[in-house]
């Protein structure tokens, strides 16, 4: 079905009308760009990237992926959905204090941890070590989430999202904290292609990258604003923290839960930051936010409670690479499923692409339940049942 012309021209008008209103810093939507031409849409171009990534396949994969903690079995322990439900509502909240394109925050904030392996950054950093060891460059999450839409959706087609959009998703990284968040406004498509090619080799980390829009900024922040309070309430959840354990010189400036630490976070940050090209906190939050992300590294990540299962975990993943390989060296169809996924991908995939890339592609989108499932089909025999006949 068609628009009507006067519906469509009043929907064009009331678009045009919001854009206008932005703020001088905002990035509009009529300034997208694309790196293959597209079909005409009512929509705006931010908007439509994000119905097309919250319609992808790797999108629907982050029900079953670990945000923080893994192999726990308590269902109200934050997963990596609703991690990114998060992320999306803190920095449409900001873009909307700010007056930014929330479309554009939201398409960003939705896509950014689809690349997120199994078991979280663990699981990051087993996979970036396997390509290591391979000679093929090295694995970072949200380099993966930008190869994801730009190389791998579709079976290897790409879904063609804005160049800002997937700037954007590239660019996030909640391990980096900075007290001032600018973006460099005169990067070119062109260069973003060439930071996400050295990025895959490992000649340029992505924590070095700057977002070309200040709605890349606000999704930046907008992840650590998004885990650092609440990974400390599934800690208390899990029992493997108390709440007297965190220091007051924090909880005294930032809050001492989730909630209060959100709001802090949110309304220091728009204080400091509104009418402004740039974004920064106050001296004080951001020194209480920088101890907060080292306290949680030293006593919830690395905590040794958290890491008992880790020597498993690596052997699960050692197990499972080397019979992708195997697998797609002999082309036979085993227990990882890899050759019938990679069937389907298309021709320019198989030709650029090394053997030990694809398996890091194809066992990075595994969900946790998937990677441990195909484990047990590489080392768990199974029953002749009552002969051998047939077998």
């Amino acid at each position: 079905m068609e628009w009507n012309a006067t519906v469509k021209s009043r929907i064009e008008s009331r678009l045009m009308d919001k854009e206008k209103s932005l703020a001088e810093y905002a990035c509009k939507s009529t300034d997208a760009v694309r790196f293959r031409e597209m079909q005409d849409d009512v929509r705006p171009n931010f908007s439509r990237d994000a119905d097309k990534i919250i319609h992808s396949y790797c999108y629907s994969r982050y029900i079953d992926k670990t945000q923080a903690f893994y192999l726990v079995e308590n269902d109200h322990i934050t997963h990596r959905v609703l991690h990114v439900q998060l992320v999306s509502k803190i920095a449409r909240t900001i873009g909307r204090f700010l007056n930014l394109n929330e479309d554009l925050i939201e398409a960003i904030s939705l896509g950014h941890d689809v690349g997120h392996t199994p078991f979280g950054h663990d699981g990051e950093r087993i996979v970036s070590n396997f390509l290591q060891d391979c000679g093929e460059g090295i694995f970072e999450h949200n380099v993966q989430s930008f190869r994801l839409f730009h190389d791998l959706e579709a079976y290897g087609k790409g879904l063609n999202l804005t160049a800002q959009v997937l700037d954007g998703i590239i660019c996030h990284n909640g391990e980096v904290l900075e007290n001032e968040y600018g973006c460099n406004r005169s990067k070119t498509p062109e260069k973003l292609l060439e930071e996400y090619k050295n990025s895959l080799s490992g000649t340029l980390k992505s924590k070095e990258m700057v977002p070309m829009t200040l709605e890349g900024c606000v999704m930046r922040i907008s992840d650590v604003i998004a885990y650092v309070g609440r990974d400390v309430k599934d800690a208390l959840i899990l029992k493997l923290i108390k709440p007297e354990d965190v220091p007051k010189e924090i909880t005294e400036i930032l809050g001492d839960d989730n909630e209060k630490i959100v709001n802090t976070l949110i309304t220091d940050l728009v204080n400091n930051s509104i009418d402004k090209d740039s974004l920064s906190f106050s001296s004080d939050v951001f020194n209480a936010l920088d101890q907060l992300k080292k306290w949680n590294y030293d006593n919830i990540y690395t905590n040794p409670k958290k890491s008992s299962q880790d020597e498993k975990i690596r052997t699960m993943f050692r197990a499972v690479f080397e019979t992708c390989l195997d697998e797609l060296r002999t082309g036979v169809k085993k227990a990882t499923g890899i050759n019938h996924w990679y069937e389907k991908m298309s021709e320019k995939y198989k030709d650029t692409n090394s053997l030990p890339r694809v398996v890091a592609d194809y066992v990075s989108g595994m969900t946790d339940d998937y990677l441990m499932n195909v484990y047990k089909e590489i080392v768990i025999p199974k029953s002749f049942g009552i002969s051998f006949e047939g077998k």
